[in-house]
């Protein structure tokens, strides 16, 4: 269990922020992340890992010569945002391009897909490489699906190498993609992992069993058996890893026996005493394999085998130098001299001076009420969706909700003070969500809440056709972003039929605060019937069948949050003024 913390809420910036103080020799903090101390005499490839918090060393401990140039960081188990990503792009970007490398998960392929564009569009050349290494996670017919997890290791060192070596983008994203391609991995959990300030863990095993096929997200294994002994486990994971051996694969191999965070070195050198020569015996050449931590998941208990199996162009780059605060192999060079960059470029624009009818000024006032309601509702229900999520997802829905809605609460409560109108204010508060929520769920609250704001605009108090017409494009912004249909477990089973059903509600002359309760019934029905669907998306696609039985957190969370602000965008309800706003964080205490 994490004992050590201040606010639970707090703990990844926290952690960070000490983390680059120590190793203040060799990276520094920026907005979003951290990049490397000192920036690269002539333009190079600047290799940029990411993911959310909970996995050191991975990302921000891979920071340095040989390795990555950057890190960007977000909640714990969360995908940091887009934001996040351009921020420290900007600052790491030196004249040779920008390659972000994480695992496929589709919070992060969102956020840093968005990032790209952005980046795009000022002119500055980017790619993306995934990670899918995880074999319990999907079938080799669809390894796209599959997630990345320890593999991740290896990829961004043979990114990182390549990059240092001076190779060009194009090179060094084909070395990479390649490195993925050749790499699989397996693990299993012995023990959740405890989120600071949760009183119990994401999930629990009876004694003697283990969870076979894990997450690095605090996901419990896709199958739970019994416990085995160290020779039977290394059996099982090299059988399972070899049973995937690519084509024409070579008979030398890189190798990483990882620890999750509570499995000790010395539980792992058993392991590893059956793993050898198990792979030895296959014909196999180790090059220098790694026994210890690389990617963990807080405090779990639990290992993963991972192999790549390497060329005459992947081994150069595997055994290559390098220089972390975390990983040193070999005899870097240590990059000092008067090139340190001490500023940070978050991307930021001044405040807007905004445009917007008095009119549209007061109803921004009861989109501000809507928000502290939602806001309300989200921290009385963070633990109960967090326990949702954790059934076969990574625990982290509530805490991501509320640390959104926070962010979104002081950022519309900030935008109506400096005279923004209602369209204003859904936007500002959606940008909001998406920058400090992170993840999936935070991505797509933040472009639907945009999306509604630009629908309503800064001129009119909608009526309950312009009202329809928001929710609509909340909603197609929502599905087109994230791809999700109904029946999918998502959202998206609970928003799509409160949609329709306000539509139609609307159209045949329900007043709208009517048709908003009705629809919100309609929706909460919907997010309670998801639990007899297995999801098609996102984490907890791959523990499909651990899911039956509870219903789907996003989809619960939206109808409760839609619920809460109905009678307040209806006009159902008097706004109160914005001086009656509590402190964000006040419930929590």
């Amino acid at each position: 269990m994490t004992k050590i913390f201040n606010d639970p809420a707090e703990f990844a910036e926290e952690a960070l922020a000490g983390f680059c103080d120590v190793h203040s020799d060799l990276v520094r903090q920026v907005s979003g992340g951290a990049v490397r101390r000192y920036r690269p005499a002539q333009p190079k490839v600047a290799v940029l890992a990411g993911g959310g918090s909970g996995h050191y060393p991975a990302f921000s401990g891979l920071i340095g010569t040989g390795l990555a140039d950057g890190a960007v960081v977000g909640n714990i188990f969360t995908s940091p945002s887009a934001q996040q990503a351009y921020s420290v792009a900007k600052a790491a970007e030196s004249g040779a391009g920008v390659v972000f490398t994480y695992g496929n998960y589709a919070g992060d392929v969102m956020n840093f897909g968005m990032a790209s564009e952005r980046l795009a569009a000022e002119g500055i050349a980017v790619e993306n490489v995934l990670v899918t290494d995880d074999i319990a996670s999907a079938p080799p017919s669809e390894t796209e699906k599959r997630r990345g997890i320890a593999g991740d290791f290896t990829v961004f060192k043979v990114l990182g190498a390549a990059a240092e070596r001076g190779d060009s983008l194009a090179e060094v994203v084909r070395l990479g993609r390649k490195a993925n391609r050749r790499t699989r991995t397996i693990g299993s959990a012995f023990a959740g992992c405890t989120f600071p300030g949760a009183e119990a863990p994401l999930f629990s095993l009876p004694d003697g069993q283990m969870g076979l096929g894990l997450g690095i997200h605090g996901e419990p294994g896709l199958h739970d058996t019994g416990l085995p002994s160290a020779k039977e486990l290394g059996q099982e994971l090299v059988g399972r890893l070899l049973a995937e051996t690519p084509e024409s694969a070579g008979e030398r191999i890189a190798v990483i026996l990882n620890g999750l965070g509570a499995t000790k070195h010395e539980e792992l050198f058993v392991l590893w005493g059956t793993v050898a020569p198990l792979l030895r015996a296959e014909g196999y050449t180790l090059v220098m394999p790694e026994v210890g931590e690389l990617v963990t998941s807080l405090d779990m208990a639990g290992v993963s085998l991972t192999v790549t199996w390497l060329d005459e162009e992947l081994e150069p780059l595997w055994v290559a130098p390098a220089e972390t605060p975390a990983y040193r192999r070999g005899n870097a060079a240590r990059e000092t001299g008067g090139a340190a960059v001490e500023g940070t470029s978050d991307g930021g624009a001044s405040a807007a001076d905004f445009d917007a009818t008095e009119a549209s000024r007061g109803y921004a006032a009861t989109c501000v009420a809507a928000i502290e309601a939602a806001r309300t509702a989200l921290h009385e229900a963070e633990e109960r969706l967090g326990r949702m999520d954790a059934i076969a997802g990574d625990g982290d829905h509530g805490r991501g909700m509320v640390r959104g809605v926070d962010a979104a609460s002081a950022a519309a409560s900030a935008a109506l003070e400096q005279g923004a109108g209602a369209g204003d204010v859904l936007a500002a508060a959606g940008d909001a969500w998406a920058d400090k929520a992170g993840g999936t769920s935070g991505v797509l609250w933040g472009a639907g809440l945009r999306a509604w704001g630009e629908s309503l605009g800064n001129a009119e108090v909608p009526g309950p056709r312009e009202l329809a017409a928001g929710v609509a494009a909340f909603a197609n912004r929502i599905v087109q972003l994230g791809k999700a249909e109904t029946g999918d477990k998502t959202m998206v089973d609970a928003l799509l039929p409160f949609t329709a059903a306000f539509s139609r509600l609307v159209a045949e002359g329900t007043g709208q605060a009517a048709a908003w309760e009705e629809a919100a019934q309609a929706a909460a029905g919907a997010a309670q019937a998801t639990a007899a669907l297995l999801p098609l998306k996102g984490r907890a696609r791959p523990l499909a069948e651990k899911s039956l039985g509870t219903p789907d957190p996003g989809a619960t969370s939206l109808a409760m949050i839609f619920a809460v602000i109905g009678p307040h965008v209806t006009g159902a309800a008097v706004p109160p003024g914005p001086s009656v706003r509590e402190p964000v964080g006040a419930q929590q205490q």
